[in-house]
């Protein structure tokens, strides 16, 4: 198994295979993209084991995801359950990436105590608005670049992991390892890749929302929900099949087992 470098244009590419992907059959893509919401959501909310088994379910979920992608990108036949099917390979280490993600979480909030004395922190976990409101007043920048800033090698070494896991027999390890270096040799197309996604998922609907808003004032609640429901059924599938496209070109669709 073999990463490529690829070159900086190599992220609006990966956006461009997304969308692609979505065109090769809309009503599947989102359906599977909101099954996956609902199904982290309901996890959610079970009291304190919600959150475990949330963590634990996503790098599977993730899995399936990128499952159905290259099905549609393959002329292969996609259903909700190719989005539970990503459990069928590796489930163990699948599992644990999950557990350990969840745990690198909870450590990069701890690190943020040392600098806010803990606001940020009971503010993440406040499971109340009262408990939210008693520190929401709180100064939150610092934390949140700590956060940004720890968080980063913890993404790129997860980015890929679940599908190495999955579809490359990895154990925890070497699909951590190979996932950190791959994003670290891509760091040029993944610069691209997140100024494409922003443009998207935020300065487009933003400009768009504003404009509407000098235009019909009072219909703020209105044109809000117009706005997101785009970003919810089309531009949300279009980034989860871009993931795919990006493991694709990196590592080659003949790595696949």
């Amino acid at each position: 198994m073999r990463a490529q470098t690829l070159p900086s244009g190599a992220g609006w590419r990966w956006l461009a295979g997304g969308v692609a992907i979505f065109r090769r059959n809309p009503p599947m893509m989102t359906m599977l993209v909101v099954a996956y919401w609902f199904t982290v959501i309901f996890l959610n909310l079970f009291p304190v084991i919600g959150a475990l088994a949330a963590s634990l379910a996503i790098p599977g979920l993730s899995v399936g995801l990128m499952q159905a992608a290259r099905n549609l990108e393959r002329g292969q036949p996609v259903g909700l359950q190719t989005l539970y099917g990503g459990f069928n390979e590796n489930a163990k280490t699948l599992l644990a990436l999950g557990g350990l993600y969840l745990l690198c979480t909870l450590g990069v909030l701890g690190v943020t105590a040392l600098v806010d004395g803990g606001d940020f922190l009971r503010y993440m976990l406040a499971s109340s608005r009262a408990e939210r409101a008693a520190v929401e007043d709180a100064d939150f920048l610092l934390p949140l670049l700590v956060v940004a800033l720890l968080m980063m090698p913890v993404l790129m070494a997860w980015w890929f992991a679940p599908v190495l896991a999955a579809w490359h027999r990895q154990p925890l390890g070497k699909s951590l390892f190979f996932s950190f270096v791959a994003c670290w040799m891509n760091w040029r197309p993944f610069l691209t890749y997140g100024l494409a996604m922003l443009l998207i998922s935020v300065i487009v609907p933003g400009v768009l929302l504003g404009v509407l808003l000098l235009l019909l004032p009072g219909l703020q609640e209105l044109l809000t929900a117009l706005i997101m429901a785009p970003m919810v059924l089309v531009v949300a599938p279009i980034v989860f099949a871009s993931f795919y496209a990006c493991y694709r070109d990196i590592f080659g669709i003949s790595e696949i087992v």
